[in-house]
C-alpha cells in the first residue's frame, strides 16, 4: 500500500476528531498486557494518554498491517511510534519513552487502541 504524507494527515484528522469527541477506546484487556503495563509502570492517565494521541502527527507513521483475528482480518491497523517523556511510577525518574501505538479506525466515528506501549523494537518510520 503506497501511501502519502498527506493521506496520513487524512487518518489522523478522522482520528483525533473521534477522540475529541471521547469515541475511542484503549484496549486494556488480557489478550493486550503491555497496554496496561505502561499504565502501570509510568505515571500515566486516560487524559495523558489522549494527550498523546492527540500529538500523534503523519511523521510519527510507521506502517499498515492486516489485522489477524479471525472475522476482522478486513481490517487495516495503523502503525505509529512516538517519544514521549514520562514519570517513572517507581522511583519517580523522568524518561524518554518509545511507544508503540496501533490504531483501528472503525469508519469515521470509532478508533480503537489496540496497542498503546513501549517498543518492543525500534520501528521504521516512512517520513522521516
Amino acid at each position: 500500500m503506497n501511501l502519502t504524507l498527506n493521506d496520513i494527515d487524512l487518518y489522523l484528522t478522522e482520528v483525533k476528531d473521534a477522540i475529541q469527541k471521547n469515541q475511542y477506546r484503549i484496549e486494556r484487556n488480557s489478550r493486550r498486557q503491555e497496554n496496561m503495563d505502561l499504565f502501570f509502570n509510568y505515571v500515566l492517565d486516560e487524559m495523558m494518554a489522549k494527550d498523546i494521541l492527540l500529538g500523534l502527527t503523519a511523521t510519527d507513521f510507521s506502517e499498515v498491517v492486516q489485522n489477524v483475528h479471525i472475522g476482522y482480518e478486513h481490517e487495516q491497523l495503523f502503525v505509529f511510534g512516538k517519544d514521549v517523556e514520562l514519570l517513572e511510577r517507581i522511583g519517580g525518574t523522568k524518561k524518554t519513552v518509545s511507544l508503540y501505538i496501533k490504531l483501528n479506525k472503525i469508519g469515521k466515528c470509532f478508533v480503537i487502541v489496540v496497542s498503546l506501549h513501549e517498543q518492543n523494537y525500534p520501528i521504521r518510520y516512512c517520513f522521516k
